[in-house]
């Protein structure tokens, strides 16, 4: 890589790290910077995913309160997110690109829906939920086999898994969406780890760009958190709905 190529990439890593603690679309900016390179994007993609864990991991620092608010669901989605990235890290390995490139925008779409009408949706649900049961502060079964599969979409490629877990987040629990931010950060990172661990053990890897993408990364996903956590919830839910709605339309293209 020329000097600007590298610059490109670091760059690349911090606003992905910023992306991953914010609005969850992280792989959509430094991906296609890889991609454009020359790296071959299955090569690509398993570099990314290795090259943004300090991101996650930084970025659920960043989130450290918030994730200690309810440690119950914190450990499910971990558990979930974590289980779920080892079978998407072997769909990933096994199966063509071309077995999922057709369904993904589609999947980003409904969760941006299903995001920017969270709260009617929520306020329809109340309405018609037991006023004894409270708010629900813990998984569902369904929730949970929602944030499983999740789990597997983020492990097999990981565009717009953020936006994802948000929705299924947001539609299962009564959380802050504070909160809510804090474990998609927490679930992106588990993820991250779990299948960049396959990717160490069996697939290629340019770990140049890995090691350029990790140095950016982490303050990208330690300054996402800062931001993160102020942002009030209208204007964190439309940036994932933007987010979602611009990572599907490139992804049509």
């Amino acid at each position: 890589m020329t000097e600007l190529e590298q610059l490109a990439v670091l760059g690349a890593g911090f606003g992905a790290g910023i992306l991953t603690s914010t609005v969850g679309v992280a792989s959509l900016l430094s991906f296609p910077v890889l991609v454009a390179l020359g790296i071959p994007p299955v090569v690509a993609n398993a570099s990314n995913t290795v090259g943004l864990i300090p991101a996650g991991l930084s970025g659920s620092f960043g989130y450290r309160e918030e994730l200690r608010e309810h440690p119950g669901v914190t450990r499910v989605v971990l558990v979930c997110c974590a289980l779920g990235a080892v079978g998407g890290a072997i769909l990933l390995l096994a199966l063509p690109a071309a077995a999922f490139e057709a369904a993904v925008p589609w999947l980003i779409l409904l969760a941006c829906g299903l995001v920017g009408a969270q709260p009617w949706i929520s306020r329809w649900l109340a309405r018609h939920r037991d006023l004894g049961d409270g708010p629900r502060h813990a998984l569902s079964p369904a929730t949970t086999g929602f944030a499983l599969l999740t789990g597997v979409y983020g492990g097999y490629f990981g565009a717009g898994s953020g936006v994802m877990m948000v929705a299924v987040l947001a539609l299962g629990t009564d959380l802050d969406l504070r909160v809510v931010n804090g474990l998609k950060t927490l679930a992106v990172m588990a993820g991250n780890i779990v299948a960049g661990a396959i990717f160490v053990a069996v697939a290629d890897l340019d770990w140049h760009a890995i090691a350029l993408l990790a140095a950016g990364s982490v303050g990208g996903g330690y300054l996402g958190a800062r931001i993160g956590r102020r942002l009030p919830s209208s204007v964190f839910r439309a940036g994932v709905v933007v987010a979602g709605l611009v990572a599907a339309a490139l992804m049509l293209r």
